[in-house]
């Protein structure tokens, strides 16, 4: 059975993030590396001033260099410009970019839904946005556990025109 996969473009202004870093290869990070992150972030949440959306959590990555096996990834809650930041964790500024969006639902296959998301940017016209070092970043619920097996969320990959 074929998926269809339902996405769009959308524009996204520039935004404040605070909150923790972890950097690791791809195998580290399917192993939990960047669960862990996720669920020490959960358990500070209180400690961050000036949520902007608190019921979404944001995982943003970005190649540690190109050809890398590795990445840096962000799990971060988007803030007010002049929040304070905690102790340990950090701001990260996002510029304003477009973005092609689609849901992963639970119960899909994860690379299937990032495959399907690279043929439509492909399919649209677009390219992956290399002026900027974030490659895709990923919203989830705050509420949803870190370690559940069958996640949803949303993808978010920088784009612009050909």
């Amino acid at each position: 059975m074929t998926r269809v996969l339902e996405a769009q473009v959308i524009q996204k202004p520039a935004f404040r993030a605070v909150g923790l870093r972890w950097e690791g290869t791809f195998a580290e990070a399917a192993a939990g590396g960047i669960r862990l992150v996720q669920q020490e972030l959960r358990g500070r949440l209180c400690e961050i001033a000036g949520q902007v959306n608190p019921e979404q959590l944001l995982g943003l990555s970005y190649h540690a260099h190109p050809e890398a096996e590795g990445f840096v990834h962000y799990a971060v809650l988007e803030t007010v410009p002049g929040a304070g930041i905690p102790e340990g964790m950090l701001e990260i500024s996002v510029p304003t970019l477009a973005y092609a969006e689609c849901g992963h639902a639970k119960g899909q296959d994860i690379q299937e839904t990032y495959r399907l998301i690279y043929e439509w940017i492909s399919e649209q016209g677009y390219v992956l946005n290399k002026d900027t070092e974030l490659t895709h970043y990923e919203v989830y619920p705050v509420s949803q556990n870190p370690y559940d097996p069958d996640p949803e969320f949303t993808i978010r990959i920088p784009i612009k025109g050909q």
